[in-house]
C-alpha cells in the first residue's frame, strides 16, 4: 500500500466519521457498516485474547517446575481478568439491540431534542 493511498483512506475513513446522510436509506447503510465495524472489533478482540492466551499458557507450561501442578491462580489472572473485560466488550457489541430494541439511539436522540425544545420554548 503506497502513501498515497493510505492517505486516501484515512480521508475516506474521516468523511465517513462525518458522513450525514441525506435520506433513510443511506442512513440505514450508515448504522449498518458501523454495527458491522463493532463486530469486527469484536472479533478481532477475540481472536487476539485466543492466540496471546495460548502463547501465555505455552510459556508457563514451559516454566514449571519438576511436579509443579499448572493448575495455579497465577496462571490464570491474565485470561480472567482480560476475559471479563472481553466479556464486556462482547456485551456492548451485541446486547444493546437485545435490551434497549432497535432504534433506541434515535428515540432517545429525538426525547432529548424535543425536551431541549420545549426548555427554550418555556423561557421564550
Amino acid at each position: 500500500m503506497s502513501l498515497q493511498d493510505r492517505i486516501n483512506s484515512r480521508m475516506d475513513k474521516e468523511a465517513f466519521k462525518n458522513f450525514i446522510p441525506s435520506n433513510a436509506e443511506e442512513a440505514r447503510y450508515y448504522q449498518a457498516v458501523k454495527r458491522v465495524k463493532k463486530i469486527k472489533g469484536f472479533y478481532t478482540h477475540a481472536v487476539v485474547y485466543l492466540v496471546i492466551n495460548i502463547m501465555i499458557v505455552i510459556i508457563n507450561i514451559q516454566n514449571l517446575k519438576d511436579g509443579e501442578s499448572y493448575f495455579q491462580a497465577h496462571n490464570f489472572f491474565t485470561a480472567f481478568f482480560w476475559g471479563l473485560g472481553l466479556f464486556a466488550h462482547g456485551l456492548s457489541v451485541f446486547l444493546p439491540d437485545f435490551i434497549m430494541g432497535q432504534n433506541w439511539e434515535e428515540r432517545k436522540i429525538k426525547e432529548f431534542m424535543e425536551k431541549e425544545k420545549s426548555n427554550q420554548n418555556q423561557w421564550s
